[in-house]
């Protein structure tokens, strides 16, 4: 597993859900599908993504 840093490319909003995808070793568009149906569903994920943004560092 690598660190979890926010990538230069491959982002569609702010990178936080490829960052989880690299983290894991996971499917970039399951996490993003996944994302959505839980913002649409549970709307509480959309402030937890949210502060990910802000905790987990870009990469320079």
């Amino acid at each position: 597993m690598s660190t979890l840093v926010r990538p230069r490319q491959g982002r569609v909003l702010a990178g936080v859900c490829a960052a989880i995808a690299n983290r894991f070793g996971w499917n970039v568009t399951l996490v993003r599908v996944l994302t959505v149906l839980a913002v649409v569903f549970a709307g509480l994920s959309l402030w937890i993504y949210l502060l990910l943004w802000l905790i987990i560092p870009a990469r320079d």
